[in-house]
């Protein structure tokens, strides 16, 4: 997956996770589910991208 769409998906889940927390309130099943698939992206984001430029700049 490139970085672009990488970031799509987690723009796409972010707007999920506030739609379903309006609809249903933070502690819902579905917002807890939400946040832990953005949780997982965003991990993913941040050992593909972030670990890398760091370590690259030291």
């Amino acid at each position: 997956m490139s970085k672009q769409e990488l970031l799509d998906r987690i723009e796409k889940k972010r707007a999920q996770l506030i739609d379903i927390v309006a609809k249903n309130g933070l502690t819902s099943p579905q917002a807890i589910q939400y946040s832990q698939e953005l949780d997982l992206l965003l991990n993913s984001y941040n050992s593909d991208y972030i670990k890398n430029f760091t370590s690259q700049v030291s």
